[in-house]
């Protein structure tokens, strides 16, 4: 075995899902700071054209989604292959999604933040400062397909504290960390 791909399985991949306004990304630098574990936000993946679609509120299509997906699974395997274990912010609304993510030797998890509409919304409203507009919810909503038995997903309610979510994803996913869990 050579040490790229003994690197590649010794290592811990996380990707907090969930459609927008569900806490992934507060959720996944909460993981990220209690465990050491490299982060990364997909949403910093997309290029300048799938940006523009959704701030003018057209959800992505498949064609769109494809190319991203790819690059954002490249980096979680180029991190693997460097021996570094990462967790990152990623809608994954498809189980095709999912798979695309979890190419390669290293193992991905997935926490999936799920909850009702209203809560997810209503936060969606507070929210200032990012590209997807709670328009498109109703479109995620619909895309969003649930994990299959065979798929490692942690499922957890968004109407907890990030705290309780970073704490839940932990402990659920038996990952190390290096701080006390409710300081991170």
């Amino acid at each position: 075995m050579t040490g790229e791909r003994r690197a590649a399985r010794s290592t811990r991949h996380v990707v907090v899902m969930g459609v927008s306004g569900a806490g992934k990304t507060t959720v996944a630098r909460g993981i990220s700071a209690v465990t050491g574990l490299a982060f990364a936000e997909a949403d910093e993946f997309h290029p300048p054209h799938n940006v523009a679609r959704m701030r003018s509120g057209v959800p992505l299509d498949d064609t769109a989604r494809w190319p991203w997906l790819r690059d954002v699974g490249a980096w979680i395997a180029a991190r693997g292959a460097e021996g570094r274990s990462t967790v990152l912010a990623c809608s994954a609304l498809k189980r095709s999604y999912r798979d695309v993510l979890r190419q390669g030797p290293q193992r991905v998890d997935f926490v999936h933040l799920d909850g009702s509409a209203e809560v997810i919304r209503a936060r969606l409203a507070r929210r200032e400062g990012h590209y997807m507009p709670a328009s498109l919810l109703e479109s995620q909503l619909a895309t969003l397909e649930p994990a299959e038995p065979d798929e490692s997903v942690l499922v957890l309610d968004v109407s907890l504290t990030p705290q309780a979510l970073v704490a839940a994803a932990v402990e659920g996913l038996g990952l190390p960390h290096s701080v006390p869990l409710g300081e991170g």
